[in-house]
C-alpha cells in the first residue's frame, strides 16, 4: 500500500505542473469559450489534453491510487467537453432555428410546398364556384362553428359589421372566434404533418377542404359586394396563417414522399430522416400560427382602414417571401 502511495506521489510530482496548466486552460475555456481565448492558449489546450490522457493511461496500467485516477479522469473529461463538445445556450439554439434551420428546411421541400399550395388553391376555387352557382351550397361547405353567423341568411349589414366590429357585442364574439380559428388552424396544420404517413391522401383532403371553406366564404361576401372589405379583413393575418397551413401540408407530403419513393434506403430509414426535417418545419409553423394569432387578436380589432389592412398584408407577403427565399445558410441544409 505504501509503495502505491509513493508511486502516486512521485507520478504526481513529475506531471502536476502540466495538469495545473491544463486546468487553467480549461477554466479559461469555460469562462470565455474557445473563441474568447488567445490563439496560443487554444493551440496549447490539445497538447496538454493528450499529455493528460497519456498520464491517465499510465496511471491505470500501474494501478495507482483511486483518488489520482479519478482526478485525471475528471480532468480529461472536462478538457474533452471543452474541445469537442457542442455547447449552445437555449437562446442560441432558438435564434439558429429561426434564422437558419426553419427557412432552410422549407427550401429543401419547396416543390412539395408548391403541391400543398395547389391543393389549397384548388379547394378555394371549387368552393368559390359552388357558392356562386348556388348560395345554398355554402351550408354544405362551411361548418356552423366556422361561419359563426356569417351565412347566406345574414343581412349585408350584419356581414359587414363582422368585418369592422361595429357592434361591441360582435367585437366580443370575434375575440372568441379568433381564439377558435387559431386553435382550429393550428390543429389542421399539425394534422397535415402527422397524417403524411398515410401516403399523403389525408393531407390533400385537409388542405382541399380548408380551401373550400375559405373560397365559399369569399364567394358569399362577393355576392354582397364586400369582396374588397372581406379580403382586407382576412389577409393581414391570413397571409401568415394560411401560409403556415400550406407549409405543414408540405411537411406532410414530405413524409408521404419518403414512403412512396424511399430510394436506396429502407422506407423506415427514409421516413425517420424525412420526419426529423419535416418536424422542424411543423415546429416553426407553430410560431407562425402564434404570430397570426397576435395579428388576428389585436391588429384586426383595432384597425378598420382597408388601406392599412392591405398595406400590412402586402408587407407580410413580401417579408415572408424574402425570409423563406433568402434566410439561412443553404449549404447547411444540403443532405450529407
Amino acid at each position: 500500500m505504501k509503495d502505491i502511495q509513493l508511486k502516486s506521489v512521485e507520478f504526481r510530482n513529475e506531471r502536476q505542473e502540466d495538469w495545473a496548466e491544463l486546468e487553467h486552460l480549461i477554466s479559461e475555456a469555460e469562462k470565455h469559450g474557445l473563441g474568447g481565448m488567445k490563439a496560443r492558449d487554444v493551440a496549447r489546450l490539445p497538447v496538454f489534453y493528450r499529455a493528460a490522457l497519456s498520464s491517465l493511461s499510465v496511471a491505470r496500467a500501474i494501478s495507482l491510487d483511486a483518488n489520482l485516477l479519478q482526478y485525471l479522469e475528471n480532468l480529461c473529461n472536462r478538457a474533452f467537453i471543452r474541445m469537442y463538445g457542442v455547447r449552445h445556450h437555449l437562446g442560441e439554439v432558438f435564434i439558429g432555428f429561426i434564422t437558419r434551420r426553419f427557412p432552410g428546411e422549407v427550401r429543401r421541400f419547396k416543390w412539395l410546398m408548391l403541391i400543398s399550395l395547389l391543393a389549397f388553391s384548388l379547394g378555394m376555387a371549387v368552393g368559390y364556384v359552388q357558392v356562386i352557382q348556388d348560395a345554398d351550397n355554402y351550408y354544405l361547405l362551411v361548418s356552423n362553428a366556422l361561419a359563426d353567423g356569417r351565412n347566406p341568411g345574414a343581412s349585408t349589414e350584419d356581414l359587414r359589421a363582422f368585418l369592422y366590429d361595429e357592434d361591441s357585442s360582435i367585437g366580443s364574439a370575434l375575440s372568441l372566434f379568433a381564439s377558435f380559428l387559431f386553435t382550429h388552424n393550428t390543429q389542421v396544420g399539425i394534422l397535415c404533418f402527422a397524417l403524411g404517413f398515410a401516403l399523403g391522401l389525408p393531407v390533400f383532403y385537409l388542405l382541399f377542404t380548408n380551401g373550400l371553406m375559405l373560397g365559399a366564404m369569399g364567394a358569399l361576401y362577393h355576392q354582397r359586394g364586400l369582396s374588397l372589405e372581406f379580403w382586407g379583413w382576412i389577409l393581414p393575418h391570413g397571409i401568415t396563417e394560411i401560409g403556415a397551413i400550406i407549409l405543414c401540408g408540405g411537411a406532410g407530403f414530405a413524409l408521404a414522399q419518403a414512403l412512396v419513393f424511399p430510394g436506396r434506403s429502407s422506407r423506415l430509414e427514409n421516413l425517420a430522416t424525412a420526419g426529423k426535417r419535416a418536424g422542424l418545419i411543423t415546429l416553426g409553423c407553430v410560431l407562425l400560427f402564434a404570430v397570426a394569432g397576435l395579428i388576428e387578436g389585436f391588429f384586426r380589432q383595432m384597425v378598420h382602414s382597408d388601406l392599412i389592412r392591405y398595406t400590412v398584408a402586402g408587407f407580410s407577403l413580401v417579408m415572408w417571401g424574402l425570409y423563406f427565399s433568402l434566410a439561412g445558410d443553404k449549404g447547411k441544409n444540403e443532405p450529407h
